[in-house]
């Protein structure tokens, strides 16, 4: 008898990886911000090996700069979609997106976690499965970073880490994807 996936789990099948405003002139006043960094590039990287589409977004990037060099330099051809919207959903071309590429799941990760990744994933939350990903988001103030998941989790958004959303999407040690994976999950 064939496994059947829970609703509850993150898959990869109709996910996307979602790197929300991680730009240069924002980033030095962000709470652990090379930690957040750090485990963006890796579900960059992961995401890659799962063949899971990534979609990037600049908040008004002619007054906070680019996406930071260490994103930019893992995903060179994903052009980065510029909003002046907080929430994602907003933004001109991002739900163009989501339909074009048959989105279900939304993986959030950037900053700050209060503002931007919030408002995208209570708005989210209408037409998606959102994931929040804990330790690859934050904000200038860590209590309002705390705050903001909190307010995500009681709307009903999953919250989850890095390494809990990598071992839900691979689920089987017996992967080709899994031993790709081997380093990343060191």
């Amino acid at each position: 008898m064939p496994r059947t996936l829970s609703a509850r789990l993150i898959g990869r099948e109709g996910a996307a990886l979602v790197v929300i405003d991680v730009q240069e002139k924002l980033l030095p006043k962000i709470a652990g911000n090379e930690k957040v960094v750090a485990n963006i590039v890796k579900l960059i990287r992961f995401s890659k090996i799962c063949g899971i589409p990534i979609i990037l977004t600049e908040q008004y990037p002619k007054g906070l700069g680019q996406t930071v060099k260490a994103i930019r330099d893992e995903i060179p051809d994903v052009d980065p979609i510029v909003k002046t919207t907080f929430s994602c959903i907003g933004a001109h071309g991002f739900n163009d997106s989501l339909e074009k590429m048959k989105i279900s799941t939304l993986i959030l990760t950037g900053i700050e976690a209060h503002v931007c990744v919030a408002q995208t994933a209570l708005e989210a939350l209408d037409r998606y499965k959102v994931c929040v990903v804990s330790d690859a988001v934050s904000s200038r103030d860590l209590e309002n970073a705390k705050v903001g998941l909190r307010r995500m989790k009681s709307c009903g958004a999953i919250i989850s880490s890095t390494e809990m959303v990598m071992y839900e999407i691979l689920r089987d040690a017996n992967t080709k994807e899994f031993k790709e994976s081997l380093n990343l999950l060191k």
